[in-house]
């Protein structure tokens, strides 16, 4: 069963992404009529909400744009940095997101940004320790129930991105409309872009829910 329902997430995560990729690659192609890029488009909504200390850079790669609360830097992606089109928009005003929702002290942000530190850890060991726990579950189950604390850290901190991402697109989304940054037609793929960016985080909850509870059914039918 567990192998069935691991089959079908992977298939369903595969279909996300690979739509995701889609809708990328089609709103790339449509150019901003106000020609802005995307720092540009982050460095406005940065100014429009009255942050001053966080800072727009690039970074290589794709698809790894991110906010940094630490060093409070926008990190955008060079073809979202540069480039003038509604999925950089979309990119750019989702990750400025962030950095007004640490700017506000966002609840979910703050619980989210605490975890990190243990996350961090729990995922460098818990696949080992999970591993070792299943091979000794008869003899020494403790282990594995070590293992299934520090998954069900990874677990939650997936549950509490689900608020955190689906926030900062809806800030992102709120202010390219109430500014008219974008066109009727610019913020329909804005939109559509970040709600397959979104759906990517929900089938990542799913599955680590999934493969907490098939390791504590291990763990509870150890005998």
């Amino acid at each position: 069963m567990y192998l069935i329902i691991a089959g079908l997430l992977m298939l369903v995560s595969w279909l996300v992404s690979n739509r995701l990729k889609n809708k990328f690659a089609l709103y790339s192609k449509l150019q901003l009529q106000n020609g802005m890029s995307g720092k540009e488009i982050a460095e406005r909504m940065l100014a429009d909400h009255g942050i001053t200390d966080v800072q727009v850079i690039s970074v290589e790669g794709q698809l790894t744009d991110h906010y940094n609360p630490a060093d409070k830097t926008v990190n955008l992606s060079e073809a979202v940095y540069n480039q003038r089109n509604a999925a950089a928009a979309a990119v750019a005003a989702h990750e400025c997101g962030h950095a007004v929702q640490h700017a506000s002290a966002y609840a979910w942000l703050e619980m989210r940004s605490k975890l990190v530190p243990v996350v961090s850890v729990a995922s460098s060991y818990v696949q080992w320790i999970l591993i070792g726990g299943i091979l000794m579950v008869r003899t020494f189950p403790q282990l594995l129930l070590v293992g299934i604390v520090l998954f069900a850290a990874t677990t939650i901190f997936s549950i509490i991105t689900l608020p955190v991402e689906y926030d900062a697109s809806n800030r992102a989304l709120a202010w390219l409309e109430n500014k008219n940054m974008l066109t009727t037609q610019e913020q329909a793929g804005a939109k559509d872009a970040l709600k397959w960016a979104a759906r990517t985080y929900v089938v990542a909850a799913i599955g680590s829910i999934a493969t907490l509870l098939y390791y504590v059914m291990i763990y509870m039918n150890r005998r």
